[in-house]
């Protein structure tokens, strides 16, 4: 077992090079350590240092140095690629599109949905009561099928494919909005009220709903963001 130490930066990144049976590709386990901040804003990412850890050629690498520039993930400081550190009017944008977005899509589900859709839908609102609140985790992963479940009924590739790319960028903010005081429990009410609006085909409530929802969670991820920010 080996071990790759980043060069200096606003962070460093350290993790154990998996055996050979278990080595990942460089796109999807970079974009994971970055996802749960195992790499950090700033932390820089060196081609021919990522390129020996793998211990693969620079081409896969630089291809998923791309990629991951291209999903927002990175960005160039001074001729280098650096993890990307969103500042609070970009946190605003994000969460107001995919507010947006979901209000769109919620109107298509509503519109379109079949009882199929409903089944999935009514499924991951019944696992919410069920979830573990000490393990956040849990909480994403429900949360996640909940919206993918409503993503799926609009039955609309082009919103699923640009809601996943701004989900992607929700995922690189550390911590979750759920885990407010009370979150998890109004969240769960509002996935209900959206269940109903959209069973019912009531295609206005269902935009409403979902719009106010991520609101909510675009107050709350501000709110949290200042009280990391301050000194």
């Amino acid at each position: 077992m080996t071990a790759l130490s980043k060069p200096s930066g606003k962070s460093s990144v350290r993790k154990t090079l998996p055996t050979p049976k278990a080595k990942p590709q460089p796109y999807e386990w970079l974009r994971d350590a970055i996802l749960v901040n195992e790499i950090q804003p700033g932390a820089p990412l060196i081609e021919s240092s990522l390129a020996t850890w793998f211990k693969v050629s620079r081409t896969p690498i630089r291809e998923a140095l791309t990629r991951l520039e291209q999903d927002g993930l990175l960005t160039r400081d001074k001729g280098r690629l650096v993890v990307r550190e969103r500042t609070p009017d970009e946190i605003l944008d994000i969460y107001e599109n995919r507010a947006v977005l979901e209000a769109s899509v919620a109107r298509f589900a509503a519109e379109r949905r079949t009882s199929q859709d409903i089944r999935l839908l009514q499924r991951s609102v019944d696992r919410w009561s069920t979830v573990d609140t000490k393990n956040q985790n849990e909480m994403l992963e429900v949360n996640r099928d909940f919206h993918m479940a409503m993503w799926r009924a609009g039955h609309n590739e082009s919103l699923v494919d640009l809601l996943s790319r701004l989900d992607l960028h929700l995922a690189h903010f550390p911590g979750t909005t759920l885990a407010s005081d009370g979150r998890w429990e109004q969240a769960g009410k509002e996935h209900a009220a959206l269940l109903r609006a959209i069973e019912l085909r009531d295609a206005n409530a269902a935009s409403e709903i979902a719009r106010e929802h991520f609101l909510h969670a675009r107050d709350i991820r501000l709110r949290l963001w200042d009280t990391v920010r301050k000194p």
